[in-house]
């Protein structure tokens, strides 16, 4: 038998299906599935196929942020912030207010209490842009000059903390407690100032100074 014969009449080299080489094996599909994000379409395969063009993840990874305006402790101040920016990290973040603690970042323990057009609020819970225009008042805001709040002079009177990690929360609830003229008692005091949390335990000196600077009835 000839060589040409031999050739012609062998069949496919062992392991050969007699597929074509366009045909992806498993092998194959598997690492080239891996290679381009597993991107597969009817018929084969799309080689180099990328899931998001450049444009579209920019535009996805893009920060929707807004400019706020805000009276800080008396002063105005114009900021950009992205739009999930609390009051609490624009306050510490951002204008470098760090009197307001950031204790449970959920709203349940007052440390980073703060008023806002005079009123209590969760700083860790408001979102900033939706103060644009607000009056804001922080610890840092109450002295005047070298003189302290008079509540803040109770309170190291009446020795009112120990680690004073809620001592700036405790004292603008309790500024907020005295406007609202939630102070006729020492149970209404406990009542209205409930959402301060002391982990030290000083509740009985926080009352008494916060009786200490109310108005006497």
């Amino acid at each position: 038998m000839s060589s040409t014969e031999l050739t012609e009449s062998a069949g496919p080299p062992p392991g050969d299906s007699g597929q074509s080489s366009a045909t992806p094996t498993r092998r194959t599909f598997i690492a080239t599935t891996t290679a381009v994000g597993g991107a597969v379409v009817a018929g084969g395969l799309i080689a180099g196929t990328s899931l998001v063009d450049a444009q579209e993840a920019a535009a996805a990874d893009a920060v929707p942020s807004s400019r706020v305006s805000l009276t800080v402790n008396g002063t105005r101040r114009t900021v950009t912030v992205d739009n999930r920016t609390s009051l609490l990290d624009l306050l510490r973040e951002h204008l470098g207010l760090t009197g307001s603690k950031k204790g449970c970042n959920a709203g349940a323990c007052g440390a980073c209490t703060v008023l806002v057009d005079g009123e209590r609020v969760n700083s860790c819970l408001t979102l900033a842009v939706r103060l644009d225009g607000a009056e804001i008042t922080t610890i840092e805001g109450l002295a005047e000059d070298d003189r302290l709040h008079p509540l803040q002079q109770a309170f190291i009177d009446q020795d009112a903390f120990q680690c004073g990690y809620c001592t700036p929360g405790q004292i603008l609830s309790g500024v907020g407690c005295i406007q609202e003229g939630h102070t006729g008692s020492p149970e209404e005091i406990r009542e209205w100032m409930s959402g301060n949390i002391c982990r030290c335990g000083c509740y009985v000196k926080i009352v008494r100074a916060v009786e200490q600077t109310a108005p006497r009835k």
